[in-house]
């Protein structure tokens, strides 16, 4: 019997025997006899996983260059499987748009055979329509993990493969969904150090001494290190790659006679990777030494004193021969043994000013904000590609008012990483200073960086340092209730702040900011993935501005709003636009341009305490015939006829005569119905003269002119930490039963220092391609896109507040300053010259 689509399946009962949705339509599809095995509209079903994996190289041929492939878990309630995607649909997963916890209508699907396996096959998921974005079948499942897993055992003679490794490849392995670098799946089980050793050290050889009897190829005696740096995972796998486990960790190991490289190879990763960590003492035999590879990067010790041996590097192998590890517990470790200690080189906020560019140190603080995860494409033209995770954090020691600014890059630590939240203390290691022009430096991860946050300290080797134990004293000083007001968490966030020139050659294609055509903007939107982030360049012109202010956002009209389903692209990324921190569907934004004009609703009286000043907001129509009236009286001066549609500022004894004119011609009724409408949607709005004429002729129109709300950074709250934690990570590759989070959550967040956006147009030079961008300015200093920002004052026009980032002065945590801020009004009206060619919005 096959059920209902999208409804629940229930569980099977001792008196009726339902058979599930998945068993019915895999049973049909594997009992065809026909030459392709095939059926069509199997049903609706819940995904509950997402793995990638790297394709082989005929297949990636056969997939148009795409360099990895996807499983997919999906389940009806009674039973569930594991199917392979078909490869035109990768770019669903890419885009975030297909992923666990959505239903989705299969609407057609194969068997396929493993051409290099006897009796082997799999389901390939050939087309699919998204059906909820909050999946009915598992809202209604107690226990997704507890369902049966369909087999296809004795059917065709064939086996559905449903352990955890590809299911169409050779490949041994799956990859983490977003990055490289993080260790995932069940393979990677860390090996439990034994709580006793008996060792005969007498016959170790000290690292100075291996170094000679490299140079004559001498055979190796057993080794005694301390392990001092650990670098990240590196998987160097290739399309053409046969190795099983391609990956690669160094360390940076010592003995009382000196230091040198250690290469941990291939599957003894997956074994060793997340049991060896600095301070762990090791006992080695059967390692092999070779040449060392001089252009990878290198840690910087703290003892300076320490001899480096940089000419050779201990590889340890899982065969030819089999690397043998002993690792030794701590309580075993004898003083005699001589090995030296790990030392940090800990620093505090008010000496990193102090500090040369790309000097090495560590940092200790408490998290005061942490930005969302963030992708980045690196440069080189690599197959496969590759996506560096990183995330922006903030975090204060006490030493001075400015806080470590701190751009941390996943270090193969995801627990770690994806849990990190304002209010714990946060360790970093082997963090590199970036200094660039006319702002704060700030810290970088390295290869070698760590990371540590509260539940992470115990038995680190840092604790003992000084510089920790003065933080933690400094610590216990603060009351929880202070430091909390001053958290944030989420939003846009990218530093250093653009500076307010642009001084870049356009013809460097490898600047920071690379210059492109308004017209390139399609191809370069359509390539990017989830959560990339890109900074671009293009040259244009304003040519309308409007203010939405918070208080409006929610009485848009629904196309505005962002669609959800199976075309949504939510990657996010800077376009070249002011601030377009999230890009609206793909299908949208290709579309053609709109018709109608943002609406010029009034904005809210507002009676200032000592000037007593009345201000009005007039609607389009009654723009149009006072910009006649105007032209024929030529009453108005040269700034208020090319700013036609702003509003009016009048003196104590109400309107003047030009709004008298607008409520003669609208009619009283229709002057207090706005009025009205004014108090609940405040805005303003301006557009150029030549606009409505030049916007009939565009051949394209991009609109990213919505804000989303994910975009805005929030005040950090104990009891939503869960829920903010979801929003700002990456979306998981397995669904767990906490992603259902009630929808009123994101009413509950408390925006920091945010009253409203701006909507921005640029047309491009050739009058050909117009792009909607949003400019959100920073308005206080509690927002955490502050730090680092000019102190210099300015005039708080539109291109002073584009080129600086913020409004002038930012008011402080009580919103003292607030009130000094012009008028949105004021900052829209400037004459249409101001807005002459622009080169740079980011």
């Amino acid at each position: 019997m096959m059920p209902e689509e999208g409804g629940h399946l229930g569980q099977e009962s001792a008196s009726v025997t339902r058979d599930s949705l998945i068993r019915s339509a895999f049973r049909q599809l594997l009992a065809i006899t026909t030459h392709r095995l095939r059926i069509f509209d199997v049903g609706v079903v819940a995904v509950i996983a997402l793995q990638r994996y790297l394709t082989e190289s005929q297949a990636a041929k056969d997939q148009a260059g795409d360099s990895y492939s996807y499983d997919i878990t999906v389940t009806d309630g009674v039973c569930q499987v594991k199917c392979s995607l078909s490869p035109h649909l990768n770019h669903l997963v890419q885009k975030n748009i297909l992923r666990t916890g959505v239903d989705v209508h299969i609407r057609q699907c194969s068997f396929v055979y493993n051409e290099k396996r006897l009796g082997q096959g799999t389901v390939c998921l050939e087309k699919m329509e998204i059906a909820a974005e909050r999946s009915s079948i598992l809202s209604s499942t107690e226990d997704v993990d507890a369902l049966p897993v369909w087999s296809a055992e004795g059917v065709r003679n064939v086996t559905v493969s449903q352990s955890d490794v590809p299911t169409q490849t050779g490949r041994k392995h799956y990859l983490s969904l977003w990055n490289n670098e993080d260790p995932h799946g069940s393979l990677w089980i860390p090996r439990i150090p034994p709580t006793e050793v008996v060792l005969d050290v007498s016959k170790c050889i000290p690292l100075c001494d291996l170094h000679n009897s490299f140079l004559h190829g001498l055979r190796h005696p057993p080794l005694l290190v301390r392990i001092m740096c650990k670098s990240r995972l590196r998987f160097y796998g290739k399309l053409d790659t046969k190795v099983e486990f391609p990956f690669q960790a160094y360390f940076q190991v010592a003995d009382h006679s000196g230091s040198v490289s250690l290469v941990l190879w291939n599957a003894l990763c997956l074994e060793w990777y997340q049991t060896l960590n600095v301070g762990v003492v090791m006992y080695l035999q059967n390692y092999t030494l070779k040449r060392s590879f001089q252009n990878r990067s290198h840690p910087s010790l703290a003892d300076s004193q320490m001899r480096i041996f940089s000419s050779v590097e201990i590889c340890l192998n899982p065969r030819d021969p089999r690397a043998v590890i002993t690792v030794i517990p701590p309580k075993c470790v004898l003083p005699l043994w001589g090995l030296p200690s790990v030392t940090y080189q800990f620093i505090t906020s008010s000496e990193l000013e102090s500090l040369p560019n790309n000097s090495v140190c560590d940092v200790i603080g408490l998290v005061t904000f942490v930005g969302r995860c963030e992708r980045i494409k690196k440069k080189a033209n690599t197959v496969p590609e590759k996506y560096w995770t990183y995330r922006w954090v903030h975090a204060m020691d006490g030493t001075s008012t400015v806080p470590f600014v701190l751009e941390i890059f996943a270090s193969s630590q995801p627990e770690i990483f994806h849990g990190l939240y304002p209010m714990t203390y946060l360790v970093c290691t082997q963090m590199r200073v970036c200094r660039e022009a006319s702002t704060l430096p700030y810290l970088t991860s390295s290869c070698e960086t760590q990371i540590f946050t509260t539940g992470f300290h115990k038995g680190q080797p840092y604790i003992s340092d000084p510089k920790v134990k003065s933080f933690i004293q400094w610590t216990k000083t603060l009351k929880e209730s202070v430091i909390l007001k001053k958290t944030v968490i989420g939003g846009h966030y990218c530093y250093p702040p653009s500076p307010p020139l642009f001084t870049q050659t356009i013809a460097n294609d490898s600047a920071q900011y690379p210059v492109i055509a308004a017209s390139e903007l399609r191809q370069e939107l359509e390539s990017l993935q989830y959560r990339e982030h890109k900074r671009l360049a293009i040259q244009g012109r304003i040519t309308a501005v409007r203010f939405v202010a918070h208080s409006e956002e929610h009485n848009q009209p629904a196309e505005a709003l962002p669609s959800e389903g199976l075309t949504i692209s939510t990657a996010d990324g800077h376009t070249g636009g002011v601030e377009a921190d999230t890009l609206q569907t793909l299908a949208n934004a290709m579309g053609p341009a709109a018709e109608n004009p943002p609406s010029t609703q009034k904005r809210k009286k507002k009676r200032n305490k000592k000037q007593n000043v009345k201000r009005r907001y007039i609607t389009r129509a009654a723009v149009k015939m006072l910009r006649k009236h105007d032209q024929q009286q030529e009453e108005l001066s040269e700034e208020e006829r090319t700013s036609s549609e702003m509003e009016e500022d009048e003196g104590d004894n109400g309107l003047s005569n030009k709004n008298d004119l607008v409520a003669g011609t609208s009619g009283q009724s229709d002057l207090a119905a706005e009025e009205t409408l004014a108090d609940e949607q405040p805005s303003a709005y301006w557009e150029s003269e030549a606009w409505e004429t030049l916007k009939r002729d565009l051949s394209e129109h991009f609109h990213f002119d919505r804000l989303d709300k994910e975009s805005i950074p929030s005040k950090f709250k104990f009891e939503l930490k869960d829920y903010l934690q979801c929003q700002n990570n990456f979306h998981p590759t397995n669904w767990t039963q906490n992603q259902f989070l009630p929808d009123q959550n994101i009413k509950q967040l408390s925006p920091v220092g945010y009253k409203g956006y701006y909507q921005i147009t640029i047309l491009g030079i050739n009058q050909q391609t117009a792009i909607d961008a949003v400019f959100l300015p920073v308005l206080s200093s509690e927002d955490p896109r502050s730090v680092g920002l000019p102190p210099a004052s300015h005039s708080n026009s539109l291109l002073s507040c584009l080129a600086s980032g913020f409004l002038y002065p930012l008011s402080d945590l009580a919103g003292h300053e607030q009130s000094l801020h012009p008028d949105p009004g004021k900052i829209c009206r400037r004459p249409a010259r101001e807005y002459g060619p622009i080169r740079r919005f980011s």
